[in-house]
């Protein structure tokens, strides 16, 4: 059976969200995307993401209240799944094992 993995992309907003904890909606998200990656990140990307791992069972997500911060707006607020948090412990696993078997010029360890 093949494993399911998370595209670079997922990994990182699944990341956002984990870190946002409550406060995680596209806006906030892309925010914290933004100032990690120091480089512009699409919302349309954002929530083209979402919808696919909400689907695919990586998040969940519920409306939050109208806020008159967002002129009546409500948030869609976002949660990693149990699975997803375990299918990102396994990714961390296994960069750490390559990073592990790299020679030392590569890691800046020589």
């Amino acid at each position: 059976m093949k494993k399911s993995r998370l595209g670079e992309f997922q990994e990182l907003i699944l990341m956002a969200i984990i870190v946002l904890k409550e406060e995680a909606y596209g806006n906030s998200i892309q925010h914290e995307l933004e100032t990690r990656l120091e480089e512009t990140v699409s919302i349309g990307a954002i929530q083209t993401a979402l919808k696919r791992m909400e689907a695919n069972g990586y998040v969940t997500s519920v409306w939050g209240e109208a806020s008159n911060v967002r002129g009546g707006k409500r948030k869609r607020m976002y949660e990693a799944t149990p699975y997803a948090v375990q299918l990102l412990k396994e990714m961390q696993d296994v960069r750490f094992k390559f990073w592990q078997a790299m020679p030392a010029a590569i890691k800046g360890t020589a």
